[in-house]
C-alpha cells in the first residue's frame, strides 16, 4: 500500500480547504450587510464579523486534525463557542499527490507554527475594496516559513455575473506555488506596491530613494505579494512598523518557493517560531527579482529609524 502523504502536506492540503471555507464565510457576512465591525486600537485596526468568524473556523478545523500544531491567529478569540457549521474537514487531493521535500518528510505535529490572518485587508473589505482582502495561512518550521495558503475571496469580482469567484494559491518551499500564473514585472521598471491607509513621511521618503516609475497603493500583505508574483509590481515596500507576523509568514513562503525575496527594511529574514514577537517592527521588503536593487537603495535615515 502506499505510504500516507508526510504531515505537511495534509496539513497544507487542509489548510485550502480551510482557506476555501473561510471565503464562503467572508462572502457571506458581506452579503448579509452586517459586518459587525469593531475598532481595536483605532480607526486602522478594525475587526469585523468576517474576522472573528474566519478565524474561528481555521483555527477549529486545524486543530481538530492536527492537535499538537501550534496556531496563532490575529484576533484574540476563544475557540469555546465554534459551532459545528464552522468546521472544515476536507482536504485539497491534488496537493497530497505531490511529493513531500526530502528536508520535510519527517516534522512532527509539535514542530510545526500555523500563522493565520483570517481577513487581511479588513479596512479595504469594509471600504468595498473587495479586490485587496485575502485570507493567509502560513506555516512555520525552525522558524522559517515554509508553506503557504493565501486565499482572495473576492477574486474576479468585477468580471460581472456568473464569473468564478475566489481563488486559492497555495505553495511549499521546495515544490513551488500554484493557483497563479507566475509572471515578472516589466524588465528596467521599478514599480513599488506599499501602503494604502498606514502612509508616512519615512514611508513615502523610502520609495522616493528607490526612484520609482510608479507606486501602487494597496491594502493587504497577501494582496501586495500578489503585486509581485503577478508582476503587477517589481517590489513591495513599507518602511513603518505595522506589519505582524501572519501578515507576512504565507505570503513569504509563496514568493520563496517561486525564487522571490521578503526581508525586513534591513535585510534581515523575518522569524516564525512561536516565542516570536507578533509586530514585523522593521517594515518589509520584498522582490521577485532584483531584490538586491532595492535593498543597495534604502536611504540610511529609514534603516536608522526602523529598529528590528
Amino acid at each position: 500500500s502506499m505510504a500516507s502523504p508526510a504531515l505537511l502536506m495534509r496539513v497544507v492540503a487542509s489548510a485550502y480547504s480551510a482557506a476555501e471555507k473561510a471565503a464562503t464565510i467572508v462572502r457571506s457576512v458581506m452579503a448579509t450587510g452586517d459586518l459587525g465591525i469593531v475598532e481595536k486600537t483605532g480607526a486602522n485596526d478594525l475587526q469585523t464579523k468576517a474576522d472573528r468568524l474566519v478565524q474561528m473556523s481555521i483555527c477549529a478545523s486545524l486543530a481538530r486534525k492536527f492537535p499538537k500544531v501550534t496556531i496563532i491567529g490575529e484576533e484574540e478569540l476563544s475557540t469555546d463557542e465554534v459551532t459545528e457549521e464552522l468546521i472544515e474537514d476536507g482536504h485539497c487531493e491534488e496537493i497530497l499527490q505531490k511529493t513531500c521535500p526530502a528536508q520535510y518528510t519527517g516534522i512532527k505535529e509539535e514542530e510545526l507554527v500555523i500563522w493565520v490572518d483570517p481577513l487581511d485587508g479588513t479596512k479595504e473589505y469594509t471600504e468595498g475594496l473587495l479586490d485587496h482582502v485575502t485570507v493567509l495561512i502560513g506555516i512555520a518550521y525552525g522558524g522559517k516559513a515554509i508553506a503557504g495558503v493565501i486565499n482572495q475571496p473576492y477574486y474576479n469580482y468585477e468580471a460581472g455575473a456568473g464569473a468564478v469567484l475566489g481563488r486559492t494559491i497555495w505553495g511549499v518551499l521546495g515544490i513551488g506555488a500554484f493557483g497563479f500564473q507566475l509572471t515578472e514585472a516589466p524588465a528596467g521598471k521599478h514599480i513599488i506596491v506599499t501602503t494604502r491607509s498606514h502612509s508616512s513621511t519615512l514611508v513615502n521618503d523610502c520609495i522616493s530613494a528607490l526612484n520609482p516609475d510608479s507606486v501602487i497603493r494597496v491594502g493587504g500583505a497577501g494582496n501586495k505579494i500578489i503585486q509581485l508574483i503577478e508582476g503587477k509590481a517589481s517590489a513591495y515596500v513599507f518602511a513603518s512598523p505595522g506589519c505582524k507576523k501572519w501578515d507576512t509568514c504565507a505570503p513569504e513562503a509563496i514568493l520563496h518557493a517561486v525564487g522571490g525575496k521578503i526581508t525586513d527594511i534591513h535585510g534581515n529574514s523575518f522569524q516564525y517560531n512561536k516565542e516570536v514577537k507578533h509586530m514585523n517592527s522593521a517594515g518589509v521588503l520584498a522582490a521577485l527579482r532584483n531584490y538586491d536593487y532595492y535593498a543597495s537603495h534604502i536611504p540610511n535615515n529609514v534603516k536608522q529609524s526602523l529598529v528590528p
